[in-house]
């Protein structure tokens, strides 16, 4: 175990500092990766937060990003610098909800389901990504070729004669897209009749495209590679304490970040 914390929403790692947040704590809490001593705080509630949704960090930039439903913040490594971010004066306002950063390009997703919306350094709108509309988005990641890479519910109907059961909820997949919306190929997590109500997959990727995927009902991560086709269970359920409720990849540490309610949990993957 990392560390400990109350009831995670997420975390992300800068460096060689670990950032989390919470529910209803208007603080990014740092801890260093090494020793797991817990460092300064940084407050956030003078900026009007007063809940956190998501956090995702830029290595080139050395920044912190985090939305709390409302908009995106920017902070520096340290905290002294918080700016709002997302969305600009000069912007269509939307509702922030998941994060990622691939090479300073920052990608959300917007509360509302059904797009995805990424931005430049400078918080400039690069493109907006529609997607089919029975796709609804939880977390989404560009790929090293620049598509989407998403967790998403889908709940259109499986084919007559199908295998797949219906579920009230929809099937839970992984989803690789185009920048125009168009799906390229799927990955579906199953078994469909283990899900409930707002079930969710967490997802991170390295440098050659392989994905991650933390089922948080089943409570196991899976390696899928680039063509989102299943290479193995690398983490199962007997080795998390609690189900995963977010991932995040370190590639220069060969370590992988899972988030268990109360705790950031480390595992080394890179000879798995």
């Amino acid at each position: 175990m990392l560390l400990c914390v109350a009831w995670l929403s997420n975390m992300a790692q800068l460096h060689d500092v670990v950032y989390v947040i919470y529910p209803c704590k208007p603080k990014i809490f740092r801890f260093n990766a090494t020793t797991h001593e817990r460092l300064t705080d940084i407050d956030m509630s003078h900026n009007d937060m007063i809940d956190t949704c998501d956090i995702a960090v830029c290595e080139r930039t050395s920044r912190v990003y985090v939305s709390d439903f409302k908009q995106v913040w920017r902070v520096s490594a340290d905290g002294e610098d918080q700016r709002l971010w997302l969305p600009k004066a000069t912007q269509e306002k939307f509702k922030p909800g998941a994060l990622s950063v691939t090479a300073t390009r920052l990608l959300v997703v917007p509360r509302e389901a059904g797009q995805l919306r990424q931005f430049d350094a400078a918080g400039d709108e690069l493109r907006r990504i529609q997607l089919p509309e029975h796709m609804h988005p939880s977390h989404a990641v560009e790929s090293p070729t620049r598509t989407l890479v998403i967790s998403h519910g889908n709940t259109k109907p499986p084919p007559p004669f199908s295998l797949a059961l219906p579920s009230f909820f929809g099937q839970h997949q992984v989803s690789e897209v185009n920048t125009a919306g168009q799906v390229l190929r799927h990955f579906t997590v199953l078994p469909q009749l283990e899900r409930g109500f707002g079930s969710n997959l967490s997802i991170a990727l390295d440098s050659q495209g392989n994905v991650f995927v933390g089922d948080t009902d089943i409570g196991r991560i899976l390696l899928l590679d680039a063509q989102l086709a299943l290479r193995r269970v690398i983490i199962d359920e007997y080795h998390l304490t609690r189900h995963p409720k977010g991932l995040r990849y370190v590639e220069r540490s060969g370590q992988l970040l899972v988030g268990q309610a109360n705790r950031v949990a480390v595992f080394d993957v890179l000879r798995r």
